[in-house]
């Protein structure tokens, strides 16, 4: 796999990650909305509660993997400015 297309890979799970995580949070927003709001039941609430801790562990697990990917980005595109700058000082030396 070349380095322009692994980083294309990356950017793409990164951007779908981050739209699970925002679609995460905003179900998240909407159990609080939820447990804050009405009168409910104890069998509801512990419900909602438990929907609430499986929200927010996924949403935790997505941050996690989310900071891994962008820092192999990060990484990914140090190594693409170092070949540029090497094959340009190669380029220049050569050149003269």
């Amino acid at each position: 796999m070349t380095q322009l297309t692994k980083q294309l890979t990356q950017s793409s799970a990164i951007d779908g990650l981050e739209k699970k995580l925002s679609q995460c949070r905003r179900d998240l927003e909407v159990v609080n909305s939820k447990l804050c709001g009405a009168e409910l039941s104890s069998e509801a609430r512990r419900s909602l509660e438990k929907e609430k801790s499986s929200l927010m562990n996924k949403a935790s697990n997505y941050e996690k993997e989310l900071k891994l990917l962008r820092r192999e980005n990060r990484k990914n595109m140090l190594l693409s400015v170092a070949i540029f700058l090497l094959l340009t000082v190669v380029y220049a030396y050569w050149a003269v």
